[in-house]
């Protein structure tokens, strides 16, 4: 039985036949109650699905970045459901059951502060993964205080290591310590900016993939 609030003309919670109501974010809302399908595992059903897990997957490990990185975004809905959304509209290759992630194509922060300029990777040292950009500041709208965003993300382990607080533009350059059990492993790269009073955010830019160095040998 479905509950009326502020009188006739308000929003209801519960169920009235196939009709669903309830609130979300101080937000009315009514849906019909699909019916049951006898065969729900349609060609396109299922090329739908394989899409969804697929950026399901590239996008959970950084849940926490994503708060910030699609914050602008976040309209009527979760700045995690906002990143998926536009990546499952933009940025998968392939085709059922072989989907991926294309990743120059996937935005893991959005916005139209102006971004990254000539940003690149490396691993120079055991476990450190050195990021590097050009300062271009005074570039459309890009100031020199604005904050970098980085996301160094490990698909072989479904983990990443990021920063929401990274250093000013003018820096030109950040290097993030990583798990020592990447060793010899992949990580991707993404570089974006975020203004100093964070009500700007910049595309972000996939950088490449990195293989984090090994231990230097010791000499004896």
């Amino acid at each position: 039985m479905g509950k009326i609030s502020q009188g006739v003309l308000g929003g209801f919670s519960g169920k009235v036949g196939n009709v669903v109501g309830g609130t979300w974010k101080g937000i009315d809302y009514m849906r019909i109650k699909p019916a049951n399908v006898t065969n729900p595992r349609t060609e396109g059903q299922v090329d739908q699905r394989s899409k969804f897990s697929t950026v399901l997957r590239f996008l959970q490990p950084i849940t926490d970045f994503l708060r910030v990185g699609f914050k602008l975004y976040a309209n009527k809905m979760t700045q995690f459901n906002a990143a998926m959304s536009y990546n499952l509209n933009n940025a998968i290759t392939g085709a059922y059951p072989n989907f991926m992630v294309d990743y120059a194509s996937a935005l893991v922060t959005r916005g139209n502060l102006t971004g990254a300029a000539n940003g690149a990777a490396s691993s120079p040292s055991a476990g450190d993964v050195q990021i590097t950009w050009d300062d271009n500041s005074g570039s459309g709208s890009a100031q020199a205080t604005d904050k970098a965003l980085i996301v160094l993300l490990n698909t072989t382990r479904q983990e990443a290591v990021f920063t929401t607080a990274g250093p000013a533009r003018s820096a030109g350059t950040e290097t993030i310590s990583v798990p020592s059990e990447y060793t010899g492993e992949d990580v991707e790269v993404f570089l974006g900016f975020i203004s100093e009073d964070g009500s700007k955010v910049a595309n972000s830019v996939y950088i490449g993939s990195v293989t984090i160095t090994s231990e230097p040998i010791q000499e004896t």
